[in-house]
């Protein structure tokens, strides 16, 4: 009997018969390269071998969530965590591919999960803000960013979501502050810039509002937010030529963008454009956005 089991052995070595751990550092070695395709080939290769490797789930997982089927991410993600309910990055990661489906209240709850099992995971929290901000809960937000920043000071994306979740409270100074520690931090965030420029605008500081997005416009040109709220500073300080400029920019980097058409109708309209004004209106209202449309009586 030993001996037939020596020989299938060796008839398996000499025919290149897999390992599961084998498989799955193929899979590794073609998710590192970005050939997404392959790992999960090599993934599902290692699962057929040991299907209770919940690290083959997780990546293959990871995998799909890279090529944006994020329904097959949680498929993969759920039967990891079936496997090893403990991993904390398993349901961080679920939680990502729920936010990006839209469905807020399973990513909260993935996160929440998240933080049960490592109650130090910085960027649950600061997902978790983001997500409790997507359903109107700012105060909740709030407080999830404030744990992600006492967790790790050095997360900028924390303090730039919890200067997002004040300004939409209404508290323009403090989100300067958070948006002005975010930019210490990381000087390249031309968001940060942008969300500045904002609340410098609310509070009535246009120079300082214009000067934040032209420094996130030169950190990104193609940064189209930058562009359309610039417009809207220039439009307020009645230069609409430069207003149009830009949302021509903005439009010229997004055509579906809007907002920037109806911005760029209302700059047309009153310069008595009436046929430009009427043309962006139109398209405006064809993207989803009829205000200008019914003020022109169209």
């Amino acid at each position: 009997m030993r001996y037939v089991l020596s020989l299938l052995f060796a008839v398996c070595v000499a025919f290149g018969a897999d390992s599961a751990e084998e498989a799955f550092n193929r899979g590794l070695a073609a998710h590192n390269r970005g050939d997404y395709q392959d790992a999960i080939k090599q993934y599902t290769q290692a699962i057929k071998i040991d299907p209770k490797d919940a690290a083959a789930y997780y990546n293959r997982g990871g995998a799909y969530d890279d090529l944006g089927d994020r329904k097959q991410a949680i498929a993969d993600y759920t039967q990891a965590i079936k496997i090893d309910p403990k991993d904390a990055m398993t349901y961080y990661n679920r939680g990502n591919a729920y936010e990006n489906l839209g469905d807020k209240n399973k990513a909260i709850a993935d996160y929440t999960e998240t933080i049960k099992i490592d109650p130090n995971y910085a960027m649950a929290y600061n997902n978790r803000g983001i997500a409790y901000a997507d359903v109107g809960d700012y105060h909740s937000a709030s407080a999830d960013y404030n744990q992600a920043i006492k967790i790790d000071s050095n997360l900028a994306k924390a303090y730039n979501n919890r200067g997002v979740a004040y300004l939409i409270l209404g508290d323009h100074k403090q989100a300067i502050a958070d948006y002005t520690e975010a930019i210490k931090i990381d000087p390249k965030d031309a968001k940060a810039y942008n969300n500045r420029g904002l609340a410098y605008k609310n509070l009535g500081d246009t120079s300082k509002a214009i000067a934040d997005y032209d420094q996130a416009i030169k950190i990104d040109p193609n940064h189209t937010p930058a562009y359309n709220n610039r417009g809207n500073a220039y439009s307020d300080l009645g230069d609409k030529s430069k207003a149009i400029a830009d949302y021509t920019q903005a439009i010229k980097i997004d055509p579906k963008y809007a907002e920037a058409y109806y911005n760029r109708g209302i700059a047309y309209a009153l310069l008595n454009d009436l046929k430009s004004a009427t043309k962006d209106a139109r398209k405006a209202c064809e993207l989803g956005e009829c205000k200008l449309l019914g003020i022109l009586g169209e």
